[in-house]
């Protein structure tokens, strides 16, 4: 089973940019398809992107406007979510997760890290 650690969050700035990344470790990586999600204060969890083993296949949530970017590197068993003009309602704490399928559906995912902090100051 895939394991996962998420980092890169921090505070930035409206407009600014982060890079989050999650490193993963397990024998399944190379054939999971990873997902990153958010959950702010007092909100459910919302889809922010997925991509497929192969990373020939790409969702992103319909609030992320081509603002950010997700990419795997399957040799260092990493996934990254490039995050650009950002706004103060993507702060949240982002989890990287894993699911054996390529779903946007968190249900589906049965692997989660624990999160990272990203706060977006106006």
């Amino acid at each position: 089973q895939v394991q996962l650690a998420e980092s890169g969050g921090g505070l930035v700035q409206a407009g600014g940019s982060l890079r989050l990344s999650c490193i993963a470790s397990g024998p399944t990586f190379n054939t999971s398809t990873l997902g990153w999600f958010r959950q702010a204060p007092t909100k459910g969890r919302e889809f922010v992107a997925a991509i497929s083993w192969s990373g020939d296949d790409i969702l992103y949530g319909s609030f992320v406007q081509g603002r950010f970017i997700i990419s795997r590197d399957n040799a260092k068993k990493t996934v990254h979510l490039q995050m650009s003009n950002l706004k103060p309602e993507d702060t949240a704490v982002y989890y990287c997760a894993a699911a054996p399928v390529f779903v946007l559906n968190s249900e589906r995912y049965d692997t989660w890290g624990q999160g990272t902090q990203v706060t977006v100051s106006s």
